[in-house]
């Protein structure tokens, strides 16, 4: 089992920055992909970032592509996800959640419904 908690979220004004983190407890994440999701009021859960763990290798939305960074500290087994030049359109809740390549499918998943593992979200409001 693993267990995520996110943290930083807030509230910011348009054109600024976050960072949010996802610190992972139960087992190391070097099996796992690892992504941030976010879901507004009335809509969907969209995927925003992922890295694949062991391999360092990352991928992202169009929507935040240059705007958003996920990295990985291995010493501490956290996620972060920078978060630079803000839109109102970003304000969500954000999640991170966890899945193993093992499980098949695209390692690179986009799709929430593939994903095992969820934290609990950490609210992002953008004013604009």
């Amino acid at each position: 089992q693993v267990q995520l908690a996110e943290s930083g979220g807030g509230l910011v004004q348009a054109g600024g920055s976050l960072r949010l983190s996802c610190t992972a407890s139960g087992r190391t994440l070097n099996n796992y992909v690892i992504s941030w999701f976010r879901q507004a009021p009335g809509k969907g859960r969209e995927f925003v970032a992922g890295i694949w763990w062991v391999i360092d290798s990352t991928y992202y939305a169009d929507s935040v592509k240059g705007r958003f960074t996920i990295s990985r500290d291995s010493a501490k087994n956290t996620v972060a996800l920078q978060m630079n030049s803000l839109k109102s359109e970003d304000t969500a809740v954000y999640y991170c959640a966890a899945r193993s390549p093992a499980s098949g499918g695209d390692v690179y998943s986009r799709t929430a419904n593939e994903y095992e593992y969820w934290g609990q979200g950490t609210q992002v409001t953008v004013s604009s």
